[in-house]
């Protein structure tokens, strides 16, 4: 009972792990920059 325990622990500890990973690696800070003031928006398509 003990191991099955340990290893949905360590099963739950590695999927907190990635979706950390994911989310915030190449992040400054780990938080989305607004775009600055007078730039172009990435999420807005071309011509709008």
């Amino acid at each position: 009972m003990l191991l099955i325990f340990l290893e949905a622990l360590a099963a739950l500890l590695l999927l907190v792990l990635i979706v950390w990973w994911t989310m915030f690696s190449g992040r400054k800070k780990g938080e989305l920059t607004p775009p600055e003031q007078g730039g172009e928006d990435p999420t807005r398509p071309p011509g709008t």
